[in-house]
């Protein structure tokens, strides 16, 4: 695991954690990235679901949250945070609040999170824990169609898509800056999608590579 600080909520505190037990299976799994697996045990994830599936939340496995999305299994949050391979100095866009808990992860582990959410109901939710609940200061939230990304901030160190595309929206492209990685499920609902690694060089997207299939909802919004 890369060793530096444990992540720290913007005001020096530390957020209500959950049982070392997930950690030690994310490891178990793969996961090495230190700083991410203590985020992971800061933010606590029954914070982020319906009351009535609290019981589960520690439990390796997606969740509905309402309107027809779910909050990721842990493993996959975990993952995609580490294929970021953020150290704490980067603008990171993040496509999909849902529930607002990778949210929460990213906003530990870089200087600020911009996160769009195209269901308002969703946005108010996410809003609310992160706001109030762990009040995290370095989060900016709007609702939106997140295929446009956010023009007014761009361009982001970091870009992390939370629902899937049947390709890779050009907008979020654009807004990744030179030396800035995106990860992105991409692939057809119903059918077989890939988590999708973008790095951007001095003249555009340079690499581009598939590291796991993987199943999300699909994204919503405009055509593409």
């Amino acid at each position: 695991m890369r060793g530096s600080p444990t992540p720290r909520a913007p005001d020096g505190g530390i957020i209500a954690g959950v049982s070392r037990s997930l950690v030690r299976q994310l490891a178990r799994m793969g996961i090495r990235d230190e700083r991410v697996l203590r985020a992971v045990e800061q933010v606590s994830r029954e914070l982020f679901v319906p009351e009535a599936l609290r019981g589960e939340a520690e439990e390796d496995r997606p969740l509905p949250i309402g309107h027809g999305q779910t909050i990721s299994q842990p493993f996959i949050v975990a993952f995609m945070t580490e294929a970021l391979q953020l150290d704490g100095s980067e603008r990171v866009l993040e496509v999909g609040t849902g529930s607002g808990y990778q949210t929460a992860l990213l906003a530990l582990l870089a200087r600020r999170v911009y996160s769009v959410e195209i269901v308002p109901e969703l946005a108010a939710s996410a809003a609310a824990v992160l706001r109030e609940t762990v009040r995290l200061e370095n989060v900016e939230l709007r609702v939106g169609d997140g295929r446009m990304g956010w023009p007014e901030e761009a361009p982001f160190d970091r870009i992390l898509v939370t629902a899937a595309p049947a390709t890779v929206p050009e907008p979020l492209v654009e807004q990744l800056a030179p030396g800035g990685r995106m990860v992105i499920p991409v692939g057809p609902d119903p059918g077989i999608q890939h988590l999708r690694l973008l790095e951007h060089g001095n003249n555009g997207v340079d690499r581009v590579a598939d590291l796991l299939a993987v199943r999300f909802v699909p994204m919503t919004g405009g055509p593409g």
